[in-house]
Formats: structure tokens, sequence, C-alpha cells
């Protein structure tokens, strides 16, 4: 049920990340006349990592101090090691491709930080994401941005109603270039900052490079479709289906177009590539079926009659489905076309622009 709130008195903390985004979301909660606070969120980062949380802090602190509000710091390093960086690992382990950005909003962003917040008597925590929150018939919706290219529902499909109650999105509205404008309008510190790419915290990341100091690999056989062994590679549990790159071919069987990775054998450290799109496996009447686990509904449950559209990856291509078999846990989403997907991805339902929420592909 939806709050009505009026905002003098209220308290807002911000999680402020160095960065421009963050920046401009609590200049405007600090004109729209919220009592702002800035927090600084520390998290876990390997040794061998070369990880610029010092200097995001640093650029954080110039951002408070220039919009004259109050800086906190944080710490959820344990919290972000044990549900996000362990459960990336331990996905890798067992032949899966988790989504770690998905895991830092929900375990991080959206549990860390608000009981950080709400412990110190704040009403809303607030983020730089660049989506937008509604209400519509006493229920939050969670609704794309109109900046495709920067639009970052995906990563919040796990948000129930309760976290959309006290999450505020002050970028919901604004496109990446009218950030930048403001940014540089009100003189932040960090206008001209570039923005941060990579795994939520840890930054830019060679996953293969990240996984070989937790799991032990060894080479393995690359097959063609026919199970002859065509070339090698560093280890199974590194590809993710629909990969196209990572892999030696022997000369003699180079193929004449790119060859994917339609498929892969963990315990006996393969890989089949194939000339042809790889297509998830489940073929019924025509159609492709993925089931997905671990469902979450934002708003409302699909109805099994409605098409709905599809994403598999961020800024991957929407496709349209239709969603059967929907209890509390699971649920069959069906397809007409070919996808590539593999085990562990989180795939997001949408009617429109509005996120309905999703799962993650068995």
């Amino acid at each position: 049920m939806v709050k009505k709130t009026k905002i003098k008195n209220k308290t807002v903390f911000v999680g402020v990340s160095g960065g421009v985004d963050s920046a401009v979301a609590a200049l405007i909660l600090k004109q729209q006349g919220y009592n702002v606070v800035g927090v600084f969120i520390r998290t876990w980062a390997p040794d061998f990592i070369n990880c610029t949380w010092r200097d995001e802090r640093r650029d954080a602190m110039r951002v408070c101090a220039y919009l004259e509000i109050p800086f906190l710091e944080c710490d959820a390093e344990k919290e972000y090691e044990k549900g996000v960086a362990n459960y990336m690992i331990d996905e890798y382990k067992n032949g899966r491709t988790p989504n770690p950005d998905v895991m830092c909003n929900r375990e991080v962003k959206f549990g860390v930080f608000w009981n950080f917040a709400k412990q110190r008597g704040a009403d809303f925590i607030a983020t730089g994401h660049y989506v937008k929150k509604e209400t519509k018939n006493n229920e939050y919706l969670l609704k794309k941005n109109k900046d495709e290219g920067k639009d970052q529902v995906y990563f919040l499909w796990t948000l129930k109603q309760e976290d959309l109650d006290h999450s505020l999105f002050p970028l919901g509205n604004l496109k990446k270039k009218e950030v930048r404008i403001l940014a540089k309008k009100h003189k932040l510190p960090n206008a001209e900052k570039k923005d941060s790419q990579g795994v939520c915290f840890l930054g830019p990341l060679d996953m293969k490079v990240f996984l070989q100091h937790y799991i032990q690999t060894k080479q393995g056989n690359v097959i063609d479709e026919k199970g002859e062994v065509i070339g090698t590679h560093d280890g199974a549990v590194f590809f993710t289906i629909g990969e196209r790159h990572g892999f030696t071919i022997k000369k003699e069987c180079k193929a004449s177009k790119p060859l994917y990775v339609v498929s892969k054998n963990i315990s006996a450290n393969t890989i089949t590539v194939s000339e042809k799109s790889p297509v998830f496996s489940g073929k019924e009447k025509g159609l492709i079926m993925i089931n997905i686990s671990n469902t979450n509904w934002i708003s409302y449950k699909p109805d099994e009659k409605k098409k709905y559209q599809a994403q598999i990856r961020y800024h991957g291509e929407l496709v349209d489905c239709y969603v059967k078999n929907v209890d509390d846990h699971n649920a069959l989403v069906t397809f007409k076309n070919e996808l590539k997907i593999d085990a562990g991805q989180s795939l997001v339902l949408y009617e429109n622009d509005i996120c309905l929420g999703g799962g993650v592909a068995d």
C-alpha cells in the first residue's frame, strides 16, 4: 500500500559513490526540501585487484562538502563478500552464469544500506539509478528510464513493494546528458568525471582472471556437434552459452563462420561449439521454453493470456514471450524465437515500460 508523504522534515540517506549520478541525485533531493545525508558504501575487494574505493570515497566526501550535507560511511564489506562475491564464485563453480550487479543491489544497496539508514533515523534511501517509481491503484510500479542507453531497471527486478516504499530515484525522469548538464550548471566537483564500468563496486574486471584465484581449473577439449575434438580451452566454468571467444580451435578445424558455445559439460570439462546460434533446450510445439526460479513480482503476477517482453542481459533486446505456470517461486517463460541464455542468468519481464519482476534461468 502506497503511503502519502510530505517532504518537509523527511530525511533521506543518499548512496554517494563518488560518481556524477549519485551527486546529482543528492543535489535534486536537497533542492526538493529533504534533509539529505550522503553515505559512501564501502565493500569488499580482493587483494589482487587495484581497487579505487579510497579515491571514490574522497570524491564522495567532496560532493557532500560542496552540497553542505553530512557525510557518513556504511561498512558493507562482510555482506558484499558473502552475498555478492562468494555467490558469484559458487555459481561459476557450478557451471552457471550469475549476475553480480543484481545481487549487489539486493544484498547491499537495498539491504545493508537501508538497515544502516533506518537505524540512524532515515525515512528514505536514494540512489542514482536511472529508473522511475510511480504509483497506480495504491501500488508502486518500477518503470524504465526514457534514456534507453542508461536505463537500469534490469538490475532491480528483485525489489519488492516494501523496498520501493522507502526508496527514491531522483534521476527517474532524466537522461544522462541532462544529468551532466545539471552537474555542470551547479558546478559539482565531479561534473566531468567519467562513468564507472564493470562489476558493481569492483569496477572493470577480467572475470576469467578473477575466478582463477578461486576456482582450480585445467585445460579441456572443445568439441563440435559431432563430438569430435577441434580445440582446447582453459576451463568450462568460464564460458557462457552464446559466447564466441576464449577458446582455441586447431588450424585445420577453422570454421568459415564464428563459433558459438552451445553447451558445456562441467564434470567432463568440455564445451561444445557450433556455427549455429544456440537455442535454450526445451522445445515444444515450436516454442522455446525457459523455466525461471527464485521469481519476484514487483507489483503483480503475469497473466498467462497476455504477451510480455523478456530481457536476459543488460542492454539486451526485448523478446516477446508468454509466462505460464506461475507460482510463488517459479514460472515457465515461452518464446517463439531463438535466444541465447545460460543457467544462472537473470530473465527480467516487462509490460511495455513497467518491470514486472523476473527470475533466474534454470
